[in-house]
């Protein structure tokens, strides 16, 4: 492989014009396809497989043109001081308000108060219920803006007005914290090549990236149905691996440029070595992502799908744009250790002398591999403890801000008419099979009525045929509570007699079992997950490295590093330390996505770093040195570049702290810590630390694997004696 992208990187490097016009082609194509494309929508949302989305399937043949899944909101209304929503005034201005939320195009029903019992025992409080035709991730934004402009207008005649529901549900703005993500990264790479030119090069190519990428998925979204959301982690992951890769590339062509090599060849063997690196680390990034297709649900596919593309392209950028630009930037860019004449004054290179941090680094942590194994593996051990207390769920509109208008719908629906109320439960009785369907519907009722933790079960509500009937059954506790589960679970486990004694099926949905049943799907799938992503890797990692211990080694240290991120983010959001700090205003259950949406990203990104650094120790290994000043010299080379690609991935996750959203904010908390945790403790001392205890244990690979594997020459070896016939010349100080 080294071979060949060897000539690949001479080729681009003397053939810049026509691979930079091929690049430019293919983004003014996808741009163009883009703008020429109808707008995406919000895809749709299903779980398949789950009890709450076969009732939904049930009620869509059974009450057609009910949308039973469709978005909902609730306009809730609150009386001025001293008055009651009972007054003639402000009935009258309720009453305008549910004429007007009738009115959209996408708005099934509306329910008013004073016909629907939805005004409070004490008078003060009321609400109205607006169905949508249609889910809330496919909601158009008019309707949205409808929504709020006829609760401006209540607000107007003096009442307190607040919406709640999933109707109110988009797409989070991530567009400032991208930029501020961008502007950390230009300054982390000025400082980590000195020179603007040579930084400039890894931001261009990863804005070409992904501007094809989203713009091929801005292309294809209406035919493939992949909604408006689903380009949110196809730009973060490919902007984060694409400064990456292309960070990589240009340091190892500075390193070669600083060995005395003309700038083709230079070219050519960076691609050819640390290019290398980049397509496996760019592999294991891919699995990671199309692995996500085992959870099942469609949305989280089409996301990881879409996302690895943007990851592939990414890579065949830096293989192939990277040579091509640095040989239209010649001598601007300067050999390693070269500043530029507007930073540094075009200073030379430096003589041999003190070594420098990274080295002075390993060749410490040879000299006391126990210690500094030790002290890694306690302190992510202790941080990875609150992970015990894992507590999963997904996020509703009690977990908003105080200052949205959902939370304060949320707190005047609790405060009025209890906090189940905010989380209803749908059951569904499907009585096809029973010979007396109106006995099985009440007794499905009575059998609810006699479990703990229920307030209200409403009379069954059956179609037209008389086959099916809706049952609403309102908890005491709020939705998201541990107590809301187990009476869904409680439901569900009286279907088994309720079949024995009227052949009547029982199923539970809306938003609260749904949100229970993803959940659980999610929670399920982790493991499989799990194995799945790290196997593939292990065994991609067996060809790179010609090892058994040192893949072995980064996948457990990948799940140190993961399960201690995992006891942080409990730390802060379920248990509330350091909550002030991190602005969160409300802890609860960690979203149920997070663990699995950890592994997937993290993984990657983990698997990058362990490869730069790693292929280089391996590289000095097989080209003579001993164990211990292998680590070294892997550290001399790429433990500034690897810190460096750190420092930008934990900007860019860091910028999403900031958001108002309690799941983006977690996101942005999780993944930031993790790679700090992976790159900087695991990657940086606990791997030296193992490699230098193993030896040459480490590299050890049984006789008939090796002869089975295929030689994909990481290292460079056959560049070796291709392109250096005298031997003398040591690659891996390049």
């Amino acid at each position: 492989m080294a071979t060949y992208l060897y000539k690949l990187g001479r080729f681009a490097f003397r053939r810049r014009h026509f691979v930079a016009l091929l690049w430019v082609a293919l983004l003014t194509l996808a741009g163009v396809g883009a703008a020429s494309a109808p707008p995406a929508g919000n895809s749709s949302f299903s779980i398949p497989g789950t009890e709450a989305q076969r009732a939904f399937d049930l009620l869509e043949q059974r009450f057609p043109g009910m949308s039973a899944d469709g978005a909902t909101a609730r306009v809730v209304f609150k009386a001025p001081a001293g008055q009651k929503m009972t007054d003639a005034g402000n009935k009258a201005a309720v009453e305008k308000t549910v004429k007007e939320l009738g009115s959209g195009s996408e708005v099934a029903s509306v329910a008013d108060p004073y016909t629907g019992k939805a005004v409070s025992r004490d008078g003060t409080i009321a609400y109205a219920s607006v169905k949508y035709k249609v889910s809330g991730m496919e909601l158009e934004d008019s309707s949205r803006d409808a929504l709020k402009e006829s609760a401006g207008h209540a607000r107007d005649a003096g009442l307190t007005v607040e919406i709640g529901g999933d109707a109110l549900t988009t797409a989070p703005e991530t567009g400032s914290s991208e930029v501020i993500g961008i502007a950390i990264a230009a300054v982390v790479l000025v400082i980590t090549f000195g020179s603007l030119i040579a930084a400039g090069l890894p931001l261009l190519t990863a804005i070409i990236g992904v501007g094809i990428g989203v713009s091929a998925i801005t292309a294809l979204a209406t035919p493939l149905d992949l909604g408006s959301t689903t380009s949110t982690l196809a730009t973060m992951i490919g902007l984060a691996v694409g400064i990456d890769y292309a960070l990589f590339i240009v340091s190892r062509y500075r390193a070669e440029l600083a060995e005395g090599r003309d700038r083709e060849e230079a070219a050519g063997r960076a691609v050819g070595t640390a290019g290398s690196a980049v397509v496996f680390a760019g592999l294991t990034v891919v699995i990671a992502l199309v692995g996500l297709s085992v959870v099942n649900i469609p949305m989280l596919t089409k996301m990881g799908v879409a996302a690895a593309g943007t990851v592939a392209i990414a890579v065949l950028i830096a293989l192939t744009m990277i040579p091509a630009l640095l040989g239209y930037a010649g001598r601007t860019v300067k050999p390693a250790g070269e500043k530029s004449k507007l930073l540094g004054g075009g200073r030379a290179a430096k003589k041999a002398g003190r070594p420098n941090m990274g080295t002075r680094w390993a060749s410490f942590v040879v000299r006391r591999p126990v210690t500094v194994l030790l002290l890694g593996v306690v302190g992510l051990g202790a941080a990875a403890v609150p992970a015990a207390s894992l507590e999963l769920g997904l996020p509703d509109d009690g977990s908003q801000p105080v200052s949205t208008t959902q939370r304060r719908a949320y707190d005047l629906l609790s405060d009025g008419f209890g906090p189940g109320f905010n989380g209803p439960l749908m059951v569904v009785v499907d009585a096809k099979g029973s010979a007396d369907k109106k006995a099985a519907f009440a007794k499905v009722g009575d059998e609810i009525k006699g479990l703990k933790d229920v307030v209200t079960v409403t009379p069954p509500a059956p179609n037209k045929a008389g086959d099916t009937a809706i049952i609403t059954v309102v908890p005491k506790s709020q939705p998201s509570s541990a107590t809301t589960e187990d009476l869904v679970h409680a439901i569900r486990g009286k279907s088994a007699s309720i079949a024995s004694a009227t052949d009547a099926k029982l199923l539970v949905t809306g938003a609260t079992a749904m949100n229970i049943d993803v959940s659980q799907k999610l929670n399920d799938a982790l493991l499989p997950y799990l194995a799945l992503v790290v196997g593939l890797a292990f065994l991609l990692l067996i060809v790179v490295f010609r090892s058994i211990l040192v893949p072995l080694k980064a996948a457990l240290g990948f799940l140190l590093s993961v399960l201690a991120a995992l006891g942080a983010v409990v730390a802060v959001f379920q248990w509330g330390w350091l909550s002030g700090l991190m602005n969160v205003e409300q802890t609860g259950p960690v979203m149920s996505m997070m663990p699995i949406f950890m592994v997937g990203v993290v993984f990657g990104l983990a698997m990058d770093y362990e490869v730069f650094l790693v292929t280089r120790m391996r590289e000095a290994y097989v080209h003579g040195e001993n164990p211990g000043q292998a680590v070294v010299t892997g550290f001399r080379y790429s433990a500034r570049v690897v810190t460096a690609a750190a420092v930008i991935m934990i900007a860019v996750f860091s910028g999403f702290i900031g958001s108002s959203e309690a799941m983006i904010k977690m996101i942005g908390f999780g993944l930031a810590i993790a790679v700090f945790f992976d790159a900087f403790i695991v990657r940086m001392a606990v791997v030296p630390a193992v490699l230098a205890l193993l030896g040459r244990r480490a590299w050890w690979l049984p006789a008939w694997l090796d002869r089975a594997l295929p030689n994909v020459d990481v290292e460079g070896e056959g560049l070796r004696t291709d392109s250096d016939p005298d031997g003398d010349r040591e690659l891996v100080s390049a």
